[in-house]
């Protein structure tokens, strides 16, 4: 749901309403916003993404961040339940479906309702995601991967690019473990480098270039912003709240204001 005090409860009267009446199995309610966030243009496809992998792995996820269900919902009023943890997704004797709605702006709402397959409509998934299908040559194109190294200093760097190099030479690793690894099971340090190839040589290449110095650079730590979408669903106004109540904002508004004046025509 959308996650608000007047949303929810009219989302989920809805479904109370439409499947919530004469169940023996409860519908299962769960927000893909819990997991991901808000997503706005994209929600309804996230939606859609995360049913058809509960579908195939027959687990219905948990919603994320909630133990008790809303008090402003009547949950007597239909065989409904929300989602607090995950489990196996329930046997009824047909093929598995759900609802997936998306709630947008202004009343502009969507509600698709998918199914799962046929066992043998299902594609077999390539042993070797890495590579393309044969092309029209006959050969099959390799895909090319990320490998990510990074160091305290240029130099600490350098040497890791320099014994990665060296070890995965005439190992046979696969190009797309060593990226996985270095994705999930290195740190992230402030000089960092990413190298791109399809084969072990060609990436062992590119580490051979960080090791020489010839490609690197360092990650600055930043400094957090709030940036209004501008997406076409703020009002008239919206911010003059903020600039009433919080001198900061107002400060730093007024100098951005600033940097514009004399830029940007006015009618």
């Amino acid at each position: 749901g959308t996650g608000t005090s007047l949303g929810d409860p009219i989302e989920a009267q809805a479904l109370l309403a439409t499947y919530g009446q004469g169940r023996d199995v409860p519908l299962l309610l769960g927000s893909v916003k819990s997991n991901i966030g808000h997503t706005q243009a994209a929600a309804g496809v996230a939606g859609i993404i995360k049913m058809v992998l509960a579908m195939r792995h027959g687990v219905v996820p948990a919603s994320l961040h909630v133990n008790v269900p809303s008090s402003h919902v009547d949950w007597s009023s239909g065989a409904v339940e929300l989602v607090t943890e995950s489990r196996q997704w329930p046997g009824v004797g047909r093929p598995r479906r759900a609802g997936v709605s998306s709630f947008g702006i202004s009343g502009t709402n969507a509600h698709v309702i998918i199914e799962q397959p046929e066992p043998e409509a299902v594609p077999e998934v390539a042993a070797e995601p890495e590579s393309f299908p044969a092309s029209a040559g006959g050969a099959s194109v390799a895909l090319p991967v990320p490998w990510v190294v990074s160091g305290r200093s240029e130099r600490g760097l350098a040497g890791q690019a320099g014994r990665l190099a060296s070890f995965v030479r005439d190992r046979g690793l696969s190009p797309v473990d060593v990226s996985w690894s270095l994705v999930t099971s290195r740190a992230a340090l402030e000089h960092r480098a990413v190298v791109w190839g399809s084969d072990v040589d060609e990436l062992a290449a590119g580490l051979l270039a960080v090791a020489e110095g010839r490609l690197s650079g360092v990650v600055s730590a930043g400094r957090r912003a709030v940036l209004f979408t501008g997406q076409g669903s703020q009002r008239v106004g919206m911010g003059r709240e903020l600039y009433d109540v919080f001198p900061v904002f107002a400060a730093s508004f007024d100098e951005v204001c600033a940097r514009f004046d004399g830029l940007l025509p006015r009618a």
